[in-house]
This record gives C-alpha cells, sequence and structure tokens, in this order.
C-alpha cells in the first residue's frame, strides 16, 4: 500500500528511541507488518461498509413497510369505528335488535359484513365503506408480515455491521500500538481547511479535486464520509459528489459502478479513480503523476506521487 511506502520513508529520517537500537532490521519487520496490517484493514473496511450499507437499505425496507402497516392499520381502524356506528344506528332503528352485541364484539369483518347486509337496507355509502373495511382488513396482515420480515432481514444485517466492526477494532488497535512505537501515529486535524488544488483538471473533474484537497490534514477514519474524516471510498464519495456525480459508497461498488467506464492507467486524467489490487483501496488521480486519498488508520488524507502504488493497481475508472 502506499503509506506503508511512505511510512517506511518517513521512519528513516526520524529519529528512533534506545528501544529501537538496530533500526534497519525494525524499520523492515515494521513495513512488512504495517504492509499486512494494512491490506487485510482495507478489506475489513470495505466489508464493514458493505455490511452498512446493506443495513441502511433493510432498515430503510422496514421502516417504509411498518409506516405502510401503521397507516393501514389507521385506516382498519376508522372504518371499522365507522362501520361499528352503522350497526349502532341500525340497532336504534330497530332494524336488527338481536344481532347488535355479537357484531360489534365480532373481529372477523366479513362476518360483520355478512350480518349487516342482512340485518336490513343500506345505503350505497354504507356498502361502500363496508367493502373498504373489509378489504383493507384483508390485506392487514400481509402489511404487518412483510414488515416484520424486513425487520428480521435488517437485524440480521446489522449483526454483520457488528462483526465487522469488531474486526476492524481489532486491527486498529494492532496499528495503533506499531505506530506509537514508531512514533509514527498521525492522529489529523478534522478542522484541517486543506490546501488549494492548482492542478490541470478542468470541468467537474476540478469541482472533485478542490474538495478532495480542502480534506487534505483530516484524519483517516474508518466508515467516514466527512466531513471531519474519511475513509478512502467515503473520500471518493464525497468528492465526486462535489463534482455533480452521485457513487456508490464502497470501493467494490464504485469499481462495479464503473464497469463501462474503465481506462487505461496509461491513459488517466484528472479526477479519474484509481483502484488497487484485491480492490481494498481507492483513490483520485490529480494530475501530473500525483494521486490524493484517505490511506488508512493513523495517517491523513494526502497528495502523494502515484508511483507509491507500485505495481499494486488493478484499473481506474473515469466517472
Amino acid at each position: 500500500m502506499p503509506v506503508a511506502a511512505g511510512l517506511a520513508f518517513g521512519l528513516l529520517l526520524s529519529p528512533m528511541g534506545p528501544a529501537l537500537a538496530d533500526p534497519k532490521p525494525t524499520l523492515r519487520q515494521a513495513k512488512a507488518k504495517l504492509e499486512k496490517l494494512n491490506d487485510k484493514a482495507d478489506k475489513v473496511v470495505d466489508r464493514y461498509n458493505t455490511a452498512t450499507e446493506r443495513y441502511k437499505e433493510a432498515k430503510g425496507a422496514y421502516t417504509k413497510l411498518n409506516d405502510s402497516y401503521k397507516r393501514k392499520l389507521d385506516t382498519v381502524a376508522d372504518l371499522r369505528a365507522q362501520v361499528i356506528n352503522m350497526a349502532v344506528n341500525g340497532y336504534k332503528l330497530g332494524t336488527d335488535p338481536t344481532s347488535l352485541p355479537g357484531l360489534i364484539s365480532t373481529d372477523d369483518p366479513s362476518a360483520l359484513l355478512t350480518g349487516l347486509t342482512l340485518a336490513g337496507q343500506i345505503s350505497k355509502e354504507e356498502a361502500a365503506k363496508l367493502a373498504a373495511f373489509d378489504r383493507e382488513n384483508r390485506g392487514l396482515k400481509t402489511e404487518r408480515d412483510k414488515a416484520e420480515q424486513a425487520l428480521e432481514a435488517a437485524d440480521r444485517e446489522r449483526d454483520g455491521v457488528e462483526k465487522e466492526r469488531s474486526e476492524i477494532m481489532k486491527l486498529i488497535r494492532e496499528q495503533k500500538k506499531l505506530l506509537n512505537k514508531l512514533n509514527a501515529y498521525n492522529p489529523g486535524n478534522p478542522n484541517s481547511v486543506g490546501i488549494k488544488y492548482t492542478g490541470p483538471a478542468s470541468g467537474n473533474a476540478a469541482a472533485v479535486l478542490r474538495f478532495a484537497y480542502a480534506q487534505v490534514g483530516k484524519p483517516y477514519i474508518y466508515g467516514g464520509t466527512g466531513p471531519r474524516g474519511y475513509d478512502c471510498s467515503g473520500l471518493t464519495q464525497a468528492a465526486w459528489r462535489a463534482g455533480g456525480v452521485s457513487l456508490p459508497r464502497t470501493t467494490w461498488q464504485q469499481w462495479a459502478w464503473g464497469a463501462s467506464r474503465k481506462v487505461s492507467l496509461n491513459d488517466l486524467q484528472p479526477g479519474d479513480l484509481i483502484f488497487s489490487n484485491g480492490l481494498g483501496h481507492v483513490s483520485i488521480y490529480a494530475g501530473n503523476g500525483q494521486i490524493v486519498h484517505a490511506p488508512q488508520t493513523g495517517d491523513v488524507v494526502k497528495v502523494v506521487k502515484l508511483s507509491s502504488y507500485g505495481s499494486g493497481l488493478v484499473g481506474a475508472v473515469r466517472p
């Protein structure tokens, strides 16, 4: 990963404490361990983001269905009140003095409908109310069942989010421990105003890069979509939103979204999204051989050379 390489370079320039008396093997070990941790963290964070998106979708579906169920419940209650009122009026008029108690107490709309119909003459308006009550009541159970199923699905997705979050927190503890040992942890500044973009981008890509550069110095936060911090795909999503394009949330989703928009790595233009092998990371090409990205825990949104990726790229997408 690019930051692991950058970190190793930075560590070469940083003073080492007495606990690291032999810096060369320690740096090699640190670089190797960070590369493994960062690569693993990238994949777990993307799984977390995917699980989070699925949970949001499932919770949204449940909320929509539950609201529909509640509206139908209110409609049925209102219609039932109207039907009961019809039965009471019929009783007062002596239309059907023997069946009123049974009609009022029944929970079966069909029985209530039949009883009232047999009780005597009813107007077209009353008949329409009875038919509506019967129809709405029949659909009530279906609406309730749909809402309950959606809630169960949301609960399963929530469990998936919690599982990935637990794994991430474990990885973060390992990363922080190592970075702090090497005096290389950068907490960033959530209020950073970034730097000014002066590269060759034009059109909506210029808006994208102006936004991304304005985030430079803010911390990497797993699951972060701004404004106080970002993960890699959270930054690309927010930046391209500033350029008028709505990207999906995760790295995998952004790669799939760009299936018909892929471009050669030899033909990059400012604003293009660049994806690492394994799709664990995504950055934005800034022009002049540079990228802007949110690397990983312990680092900040930054501008680095594209060459820091090495050969670990799978492709690029032009939104």
